[in-house]
């Protein structure tokens, strides 16, 4: 792998901070969206079942294998058999034996399945077809059941995180369970480039909007997968990796944290 910020998971191995984020972006168009991501230096590519994309992202990391590859296990296809089942259909439109990461992309709380599910993962981890496995948009409850009930702590919880949802206390538990975080919609979908904060760092700095805010999560030690599909945004963020913000910037964007920021669906009625 390219020389850029790693993190050490619980299971000891080392993942790319930032990844490249394939939401909204369809079959047909990643193979080409995740080959400019790759010249321009990520070594780490997310899908989803539910993004529809695998076979493109599957072709354009054909003999890739340097390249970390999360997927994900989609909510109909939560429990024990139907997970198992559901990896290998995964498996085989990425073209893959294996992928690095996988990941319950949301618990679904009224269905009660995620552990279940969790305990497939389990095995397919120690089968060497899920090198790690983790879960998405779970939280505090959710997350101590499955360590409790199976002593196996997710390596990463993706949730959505940005400037203006900071979710300090979530990532407080992720701590103390040493489970990473990774950040999904980390630019809180572009809606505040404009903000006084974060406009006086980029002319401060001299970098975009994105890069500043990628920076922001990078120096918190958080993973983090923005998309883009344009190459100068792709390079954009992928600038983030070559400077730093000072303690004083970072409080400033710290100072953005909002409880109502919350862009996306509640983890605890979305299924």
């Amino acid at each position: 792998m390219t020389d850029q910020p790693m993190i050490t998971l619980n299971d000891d191995r080392q993942i790319p901070q930032l990844g490249f984020g394939t939401y909204k972006i369809d079959d047909e168009a990643a193979p080409n969206a995740v080959g400019i991501a790759l010249d321009v230096g990520y070594q780490l590519v997310d899908t989803g079942s539910i993004y529809e994309n695998e076979r493109g992202v599957g072709k354009a990391l054909q003999d890739r294998g340097d390249v970390w590859l999360t997927t994900k296990i989609w909510n109909s296809d939560q429990g024990y058999e139907e997970a198992k089942t559901a990896f290998g259909h995964a498996l085989n439109r990425l073209g893959r034996e294996d992928v690095d990461l996988l990941l319950i992309h949301w618990p679904c709380p009224d269905k009660q399945l995620y552990l279940e599910t969790w305990k497939a993962f389990i095995e397919l981890r120690e089968e060497g077809r899920a090198k790690s496995i983790g879960v998405s948009n779970f939280e505090e409850t959710q997350l101590r059941e499955l360590v409790d009930a199976t002593g196996f702590a997710p390596a990463v919880n993706q949730v959505e995180l940005h400037p203006r949802f900071q979710q300090r206390e979530l990532r407080q538990v992720h701590e103390e369970l040493g489970i990473a975080t990774q950040s999904w919609s980390p630019l809180g979908r572009a809606d505040y480039f404009d903000d006084p904060a974060i406009a006086s760092i980029a002319e401060e700095t001299g970098q975009s909007p994105a890069a500043i805010i990628i920076r922001w999560h990078l120096q918190h030690g958080l993973l983090t997968i923005p998309k883009a599909s344009s190459r100068g945004h792709i390079e954009d963020n992928f600038a983030a990796t070559t400077f730093e913000l000072s303690d004083e910037q970072m409080a400033r964007i710290d100072a953005l944290d909002d409880e109502g920021g919350r862009m996306g669906p509640h983890p605890a009625n979305f299924c």
